[in-house]
């Protein structure tokens, strides 16, 4: 494999992707757990669910000094640090005698996983041309969905009898994707970018670059959407409860139940991974218009909505043994897709509305890079993620407490149902905040073009300005060609 060859590279975006991946298994962990852990400290539901909360918010902030860290220095180490934190804290949480202790482990845990979304973002970014941005991106934001139901999964699976137990397979699975990161490629910054072909771009960001950041305004609508984007999202992490309510409405023990809770969950949130069509439809209508990835993920929100709902209130008949073991569980669940209409249906419409609202990922990620030089890029992305974690800890918080106040009026689990339908209304207002990107997104990429090529014109590895033959475009032009660098 020659180093930074194509393979290194290839290499590299897998691990990178496994990491992103890994750091949602360790949040997706808790909620199928809850009432266990719960159980085994002596605490309601909603302590252990505080750690989930809180765990959201760490990580939101703590990614904000790794990625303003990883712009200004060498980026590699950076990840890695916080790699071995959150492992340490996935460790200590699965050692936990007491509820502070688990909860202070749950701190030390998001402290680490704040590093490896932010910094591995703007590797990633570096890694891959314009062009193939969103379908990159995809696979990017798809590892992050598929590491969230991973985490549902060996929750409910292989905790359902020891909570303890999905903790420490998931710190091992992080111990070798560090090993697995040692060998990736060193990407250096902007190696992919059409503009600093040939070029030994070095540029840091600093302290004062933050108004810069801010005054494009396309930056300021991708932070603030997942004010409301996460909140309808950080409801959904109760979907284990809701099936598992469901199923002990229909009269199920509380350990088959949690099974099906999240069996059902996974399943039904496997419409995420129809996110690559998000991503290739945006990279495609990008070489349109400059508006293109701001549009595909407007629509894709706005349009999940009716879906949402739709779903929450289907009636289901699950129809599986009893008391069996896990496998056998897990196998009557699957069969009930085929043979109990109602459970069809249902997965028929959460895959479709998944699918809709995936758009929103990877051009998302996209657009970030696109309108961002190299060394702010980690920075905006863990200000969009710290805006992000706090909405997905408000949503969290607040269909909590929604689950609560409804349940005198809707009986379990009718009280779930109508909280998280009410919560994707809050789609609504992202797609408007999508639209307004694509009002400033064109002049945001011709100005950041410009910069870049003014950038490498000053190198001193280009002394006389010449800068691989590339000349000022318009962003028309940009968005129609986004790949002039053939090959990277």
């Amino acid at each position: 494999m020659t180093r930074g060859g194509t393979a290194h590279r290839v290499y590299s975006v897998v691990v990178f992707v496994v990491l992103a991946s890994l750091d949602n298994v360790a949040i997706g962990l808790v909620p199928p757990l809850y009432g266990s852990i719960g159980d085994a400290f002596g605490v309601g539901e909603g302590h252990i669910a505080l750690a989930t909360t809180i765990m959201f918010l760490i990580s939101a902030v703590a990614a904000i000094g790794f990625a303003y860290a990883g712009d200004r220095t060498d980026r590699k180490p950076v990840l890695i640090l916080g790699t071995l934190i959150w492992i340490a804290g996935t460790t200590w949480s699965g050692f936990s005698g007491s509820y502070p202790s688990f909860l202070t482990s749950q701190v030390v845990a998001a402290f680490g996983l704040g590093a490896v979304a932010s910094v591995s973002f703007a590797v990633v970014s570096d890694l891959i041309s314009p062009k193939r941005r969103g379908l990159v991106m995809s696979f990017w934001g798809l590892s992050q969905g598929v590491g969230t139901l991973a985490g549902t999964l060996i929750g409910g699976l292989l905790g359902h009898a020891n909570w303890r137990e999905p903790f420490m397979i998931t710190a091992i699975a992080g111990g070798v994707a560090t090993a697995a990161y040692l060998f990736t490629y060193n990407v250096p910054r902007g190696d992919s970018q059409p503009e600093l072909a040939g070029v030994d771009y070095d540029e840091r960001i600093h302290h004062d670059h933050l108004p810069l950041i801010l005054r494009r305004r396309t930056n300021v609508w991708l932070i603030l959407q997942g004010s409301t984007a996460q909140i309808a999202l950080g409801s959904l992490v109760w979907l284990p409860v809701l099936f598992r309510s469901r199923a002990e409405d229909q009269g199920y023990s509380a350990g088959t139940a949690i099974v099906i809770g999240s069996v059902f969950a996974t399943l039904f949130q496997a419409g995420g991974a129809l996110s690559i069509l998000g991503g290739l439809v945006g990279d495609r209508l990008q070489r349109r218009t400059p508006r293109g990835r701001a549009l595909v993920a407007a629509f894709g929100v706005v349009a999940a909505v009716p879906f949402y709902i739709v779903l929450f209130f289907v009636p289901m008949r699950i129809d599986v043994p009893d008391g069996a073991g896990t496998g056998g569980v897990v196998r009557a669940v699957l069969a009930d897709v085929f043979t109990e209409p109602t459970v069809g249906l249902c997965l028929a419409v959460a895959i479709f509305a998944l699918m809709l609202t995936s758009a929103n990922s990877p051009n998302w990620f996209a657009l970030i890079a696109d309108v961002n030089p190299p060394e702010h890029r980690g920075t905006v992305y863990s200000l969009g993620n710290l805006v992000n974690g706090f909405g997905r800890a408000g949503g969290n918080i607040m269909v909590a407490a929604a689950f609560r106040g409804l349940a005198g009026a809707f009986p379990p689990p009718l009280n779930y149902a109508v909280g998280l339908a009410a919560f994707q209304l809050f789609w609504l207002p992202t797609g408007v905040m999508f639209w307004l990107a694509s009002r400033t997104v064109a002049r945001d990429m011709e100005d950041t073009h410009a910069a870049l090529l003014s950038r490498a014109a000053r190198s001193e590895s280009r002394p006389d300005g010449d800068v691989g033959g590339d000349p000022p475009v318009v962003v028309e032009g940009l968005a129609a060609q986004q790949d002039p660098g053939a090959g990277r």
